[in-house]
């Protein structure tokens, strides 16, 4: 299943993490770290694409609003609006999710 959702992200101003893997599209492969929505469990890593909305590259500093791609059947019980999570990769950061945008079965 394919999730994706709007969010507003704050990268930190420095990285001591490699470059990373990222897209023509100007979009990142990244990690984001959430808890569950009731908080039943611990906290889990799932792999992500995230992009700008105006399709500028991510950088160290930036605060923006991304969309965030995330394939794994637990999403919808970790990312819903006012939800808190970290980001780990070639840039690290924090964000909160502002509303989901689709989420899709079948092949990703």
């Amino acid at each position: 299943m394919r999730f994706r959702f709007r969010a507003l992200v704050e990268l930190d101003p420095r990285s001591r993490l490699g470059p990373g893997r990222q897209y023509p599209s100007g979009s990142r492969a990244l990690l984001i770290n959430a808890r569950p929505l009731d908080r039943s469990t611990g906290a889990k890593f799932f792999p992500a694409t995230i992009s700008r909305d105006d399709q500028r590259p991510l950088q160290a500093g930036d605060l923006a609003t991304v969309t965030i791609t995330v394939t794994d059947e637990a999403a919808a019980a970790y990312f819903a609006p006012g939800q808190e999570f970290t980001i780990w990769g070639s840039s690290t950061g924090h964000g909160i999710v502002s509303r989901r945008v689709f989420a899709e079965s079948g092949p990703s």
